[in-house]
């Protein structure tokens, strides 16, 4: 059984293991230890006694049979308070004339700021063994069920960078026909420069307007594009309410996606009940199921049986799983956005 947890000090050596399989333009999480160690420091001091400005919640998910840490997910409190969040805005500028009977649309990439301060969806990796089963939808949406449970921790508004389209040989054609012109750097040192350091985006980034039509149509094309792996989870939030409204990553040109958290499905619908434990579970609908702690906050899936509207059904194992009694106050919400209560 899969169960998300918040990350703990002895998850180290896992949490570099997944550093090691993310691959280039998978920019929150690389092979570096400098990095990844800064990152699970940074989730020990937001799961400490004190919160910082800029929290950075790190979430596994480990198999409950075999204790193996499988996968990892992240929100982060607030982007943009001590380094700056750089992103271009896609805009569009028409130049006609009567006189030449010309009438044209451009469209143009501005350097932005504007989401200083959302909270963001990050981190989210599975191990490729695991990518079944819905692991992927679980590790995912576990994390809105937390921020149903600790609204205080987050902005109203939510935001999530997908990692750009680059080819098989992690070549960004973005990154080459933009990016490289002005840092004069490969996109994959790039990429990792910028987890740890911004300064010099700011430095080389250009300040004025770009015109697209002036870029290669390699580079025009990808603009807004997911990498093929990330393409099931751009669907996945996309289900949940998140939408690309226009805004992109200035390395690789993915998009973001941004949502008000109020409007996120499983935030929305997710309700309190009673667990009672039982043998017999109903099967079908798969629901998130999680735990009401902060440190030892949990979240798994399973088939359950409501029994009117406040108490729901579940297995001894889930409830092992979640290390919780009968009489406990759980969070649930169907896993996929079709069903309703």
């Amino acid at each position: 059984m899969m169960v998300v947890r918040p990350i703990q000090a002895d998850d180290w050596d896992a949490l570099r293991e997944l550093s090691r399989k993310t691959g280039t333009g998978f920019t929150s999480l690389q092979d570096d230890e400098q990095q990844v160690r800064g990152k699970l420091d940074a989730a020990m001091a937001a799961f400490g006694e004190e919160t910082p400005e800029e929290a950075l919640y790190l979430f596994v998910m480990e198999d409950t049979e075999s204790q193996q840490v499988v996968g990892i997910s992240a929100i982060e409190s607030a982007v943009g308070l001590q380094d700056p969040w750089y992103n271009y805005r896609v805009g569009t500028l028409v130049q006609a004339s009567r006189e030449l009977n010309v009438y044209n649309r451009i469209s143009t990439l501005s350097i932005s700021n504007d989401h200083t301060g959302f909270s963001e969806l990050c981190t989210l990796f599975l191990d490729p063994d695991f990518r079944h089963s819905k692991n992927g939808s679980l590790l995912s949406k576990s994390r809105f069920m937390f921020m149903a449970e600790f609204p205080q921790r987050f902005n109203d508004g939510l935001i999530a960078e997908m990692r750009g389209y680059s080819d098989e040989n992690g070549v960004s054609p973005f990154w080459e026909g933009l990016g490289r012109h002005f840092f004069s750097i490969d996109f994959a040192h790039a990429d990792r420069r910028s987890s740890t350091n911004k300064v010099f985006i700011a430095e080389l980034m250009p300040k004025h307007t770009i015109y697209t039509n002036l870029l290669p149509e390699s580079a025009q094309e990808v603009i807004g594009q997911t990498h093929d792996n990330t393409t099931p989870a751009r669907k996945l939030l996309e289900g949940e309410g998140l939408r690309y409204t226009g805004y992109v990553d200035i390395f690789d040109g993915g998009p973001l996606l941004e949502a008000p958290v109020k409007d996120v499905r499983a935030i929305r619908e997710s309700r309190y009940v009673k667990a009672h434990v039982d043998d017999q579970v109903g099967s079908g609908e798969l629901y998130l199921i999680s735990t009401t702690g902060f440190n030892d906050f949990r979240c798994c899936m399973s088939p359950v049986t409501l029994e009117g509207n406040h108490i729901v059904s579940i297995t001894p194992a889930i409830a092992e799983a979640l290390n919780v009694k009968a009489g406990d106050t759980l969070r649930i919400v169907p896993l996929s956005a079709q069903r309703r209560f």
